[in-house]
């Protein structure tokens, strides 16, 4: 039998921080992130959920615990799956990064391992960082594994579990409230599901 994981990105966030890089900065869910994933919930229960990580983002953690306060059921924190942080960048759009940081924005188009961002994370560590969360969810025993994170985390593990390479992450989308499934047979993926009941409200 496959392993199931269910990667659940948090609901939306205020929208004075869309459209705008928010890694390490810990903020709640909006009034529409809260619904979105109320709406999730429903689909989510059918899945015969085992087991959950979470990450240690106040987002991650509150749309966690509506999909498991109905079964009783606690999350596993892991401080791994918590966003990149963009340093500098952080509460920027795009247009203003591409301004302020010109030449950086062109080593983080590249994905160049070694590129830090200014005062924040570096790609390369933060690829070891979603290599270590994938040999652990591997390693769960639990069939069935909700999985409460972040886009880019979700994205990367995507690439890990199908085998791409990790700047392939911009081939995925991954909606406020989604769920993205992998099925694993022997360590290998199979993207069996995307936007499960990701809605807009």
């Amino acid at each position: 039998m496959a392993k199931k994981l269910l990667l659940l990105i948090h609901g939306d966030i205020d929208e004075k921080y869309r459209n705008r890089y928010i890694g390490s900065e810990d903020i709640s869910l909006s009034e529409l992130g809260l619904q979105q994933i109320r709406a999730v919930r429903l689909w989510l229960l059918t899945q015969g959920i085992d087991c959950c990580y979470c990450s240690p983002m106040k987002r991650c953690m509150e749309s966690a615990k509506i999909v498991l306060e109905q079964i009783g059921m606690g999350c596993k924190i892991e401080p791994d799956l918590r966003e990149m942080d963009f340093g500098r960048w952080e509460g920027l759009t795009f247009d203003e990064v591409e301004r302020d940081f010109p030449d950086d924005v062109s080593k983080w188009n590249e994905f160049d391992k070694d590129f830090f961002f200014p005062d924040g994370d570096r790609i390369g560590d933060f690829i070891k960082r979603i290599v270590c969360v994938a040999d652990y969810l591997e390693a769960e025993s639990a069939d069935t594994v909700l999985v409460c994170a972040h886009g880019t985390v979700i994205r990367l593990l995507i690439c890990y579990f199908l085998g791409l390479d990790p700047w392939q992450y911009i081939l995925f989308r991954v909606k406020p409230a989604s769920v993205t499934t992998i099925e694993l047979f022997d360590g290998a993926g199979v993207l069996s599901g995307m936007h499960e009941m990701g809605q807009d409200i």
